[in-house]
């Protein structure tokens, strides 16, 4: 039996011993870690759940087969993830550890997170393990061209943990003529963020955001940037296009909060960013509307942000879930393609 354990404080340990399970998958709660947090570490109370299954793993009269647990860029160097290391040591598991976003898998968003594997000894993986978190899956040649994407492009740009790190974000190069050959910036970003969103999206492998696209939407309006926002926040968006082959963390904030949340896709196709943006600065508030609204600007549906994390079409939200609830869950989703990768590597 497969257990899914976010928060599992109470649980006693006779009751975890009457349950019969081969695999626990742990996704502890990410907030003493993030970089835009306290970064409490183990003195956050938010630890405790899982620090007690921690304590308890040892002392089960069954140990599970399989572990896999999910967290936040960040967890790699807490105190706690030394505690989970030393717990799988003293129990005989072999483990590996990952920094993977789906864009390995071809998929235009990048969404960077810590996995870890661990598989009760004396069965071994099906593939050489490593004391290095490493940052690709074990199972492809490293020279696929899909895996030359620079890793440090997730880190600097989309993490989704740390809001300052969107903003210098821009729009994809090669869409925008002005822009391509990388000799002015128009939107507050540098010189080396623009290489490494142009170097993503020359990447091939990874597949262009309008594949994940909806063909039609029923009330399109209702996904246009407010007049108010796009002046406040219109020089730090991360503006994408249909043939991006990028995209930044979603976040539970997408669609309330703008700054560091996610991408917003531009949908006038001959209009050019450097025609919006050159001397935005100077412009009366009228002018910059003026300006804006030629871009067309719109944030991502749910659908659209579900097919980006990898689920199936027939997946649906049930009718009572509002549209900030719905961007709240797939903030706090995972491609789940990367997730069953995962699992099938740990269990061949």
């Amino acid at each position: 039996m497969n257990i899914w354990m976010k928060r599992s404080k109470g649980i006693t340990l006779d009751e975890f011993n009457k349950l019969d399970f081969d695999m626990i998958l742990m996704s502890p709660p990410c907030q003493p870690f993030t970089r835009i947090g306290l970064q409490k570490d183990v003195l956050d109370p938010r630890t405790k759940s899982f620090l007690y299954i921690l304590d308890i793993l040892p002392r089960l009269s069954k140990t599970p087969k399989y572990i896999l647990l999910e967290n936040v860029k960040g967890f790699e160097t807490s105190v706690v993830r030394d505690k989970l290391i030393q717990t799988l040591d003293s129990c005989r598991y072999i483990y590996q550890e990952f920094l993977l976003s789906p864009t390995l898998l071809g998929y235009p968003n990048s969404r960077l997170r810590y996995f870890l594997l661990a598989k009760l000894q004396p069965d071994a993986f099906c593939f050489q393990t490593s004391y290095q978190i490493i940052e690709r899956f074990p199972d492809h040649d490293v020279t696929d061209s899909r895996f030359t994407d620079d890793s440090n492009f997730d880190q600097i740009v989309s993490t989704g943990d740390n809001k300052g790190e969107h903003k210098n974000s821009g729009y994809c190069a090669g869409t925008d003529k002005s822009e391509a050959n990388m000799t002015r910036l128009y939107k507050l970003e540098t010189p080396e963020h623009l290489k490494k969103k142009q170097f993503q999206n020359n990447n091939l492998s990874i597949q262009m955001i309008q594949e994940f696209l909806e063909e039609e939407l029923k009330d399109p309006s209702s996904y246009f940037i407010p007049p108010k926002t796009l002046l406040r926040y219109a020089l730090v968006l991360d503006i994408v296009g249909p043939s991006c082959r990028r995209s930044v963390c979603f976040t539970k904030g997408y669609g309330h909060y703008v700054e560091g949340t996610g991408s917003v896709l531009k949908t006038a196709p001959d209009v050019e960013l450097s025609e919006v943006f050159q001397s935005f600065q100077t412009l009366s508030d009228n002018e910059k509307l003026s300006q804006l609204s030629k871009l067309k600007l719109r944030y991502f549906t749910p659908r659209e942000i579900a097919n980006l994390h990898g689920f199936p079409p027939e997946f649906r939200f049930p009718q009572n879930i509002s549209l900030r609830q719905s961007y709240r869950l797939l903030g706090n989703s995972l491609n789940i393609n990367v997730v069953a990768k995962l699992i099938g590597l740990m269990v061949q």
